[in-house]
């Protein structure tokens, strides 16, 4: 267990692979930890030094209160990643973790040599949209949310299956304030401008059944920076790492190797 003391924040981190590797940093949605990555990590390229962190307010990273705003959540994984001497790394993230690799893409290209923008956007959802779902958890908490975001997160054989209870749980536990405070972030981001000013190898990933981040607004995104690869998982939702984890290691791990980060 590694806690990085960072300005203004403690973030819990784990390092899997090569300590000397090449460095893939991933970065996970709202509402879970680093578990996200579980099922992938062991199925990637032997020889690569794979960073997992639990965003603030998430996991064990420490929790600060609401709100937050997406700049600050840019930072910590920036300073995570000078506390680490990590630099040229391949960046993943999922949902709100694609909207930060945008936005360290744009701030600090010397961190990040090629990201993978995986079930995300440059904007997700409206002001409307966040604002009733801040009042919903603020009334009820996340149990509040959790049918409706396991619906838009999983695909219906997904969510008939044993695993998915243990994800439902791990929406329902983090702390309520983190929660809020990422919804706050996503819902006052817009990345459209300056995503598409990157010029880094990008590649987009989603799933077919995605009621969050469907596959056309992936496509969109990964389409304002030229030269960018899509992908598409059929049968997969939000969180085709978890539902579809062979093909998407699968996928992502040719891509890795196709930038000579291996």
């Amino acid at each position: 267990m590694h806690m990085a003391e960072l300005e203004g924040v403690r973030l819990h981190y784990r390092i899997d692979g090569d300590p000397d590797g090449a460095p893939v940093v991933f970065a996970n949605s709202l509402g879970t930890d680093f578990r996200l990555w579980d099922k992938v990590v062991p199925l990637l390229p032997k020889g690569l030094k794979l960073i997992r962190y639990d965003k603030r307010g998430h996991g064990l990273s420490e929790l600060t209160p609401f709100p937050y705003k997406m700049g600050t959540l840019v930072r910590d994984v920036e300073m995570l990643m000078d506390h680490l001497g990590v630099k040229d790394a391949i960046f993943v993230g999922l949902s709100i973790g694609g909207m930060i690799a945008q936005g360290l893409a744009a701030k600090r290209l010397d961190l990040v040599r090629a990201m993978v923008l995986s079930n995300t956007g440059s904007k997700i959802g409206t002001r409307e949209i966040w604002d009733q779902r801040i009042a919903d958890a603020r009334a009820g908490g996340i149990e509040a949310l959790a049918d409706a975001t396991m619906q838009r997160w999983f695909s219906g054989a997904f969510r008939q299956t044993a695993e998915f209870h243990a994800w439902r749980a791990m929406l329902v536990r983090q702390p309520l304030e983190g929660y809020l405070g990422y919804s706050a972030a996503i819902q006052g981001t817009d990345f459209m401008t300056p995503t598409s000013g990157l010029r880094l190898p990008t590649l987009g990933i989603a799933g077919t059944e995605d009621g969050s981040t469907p596959p056309d607004l992936v496509r969109e995104t990964v389409g304002l920076v030229p030269g960018s690869e899509f992908y598409l998982i059929r049968g997969a939702g939000h969180l085709p790492c978890v539902e579809n984890p062979e093909e998407y290691a699968q996928v992502l791990g040719d891509f890795i190797t196709r930038q000579g980060h291996v």
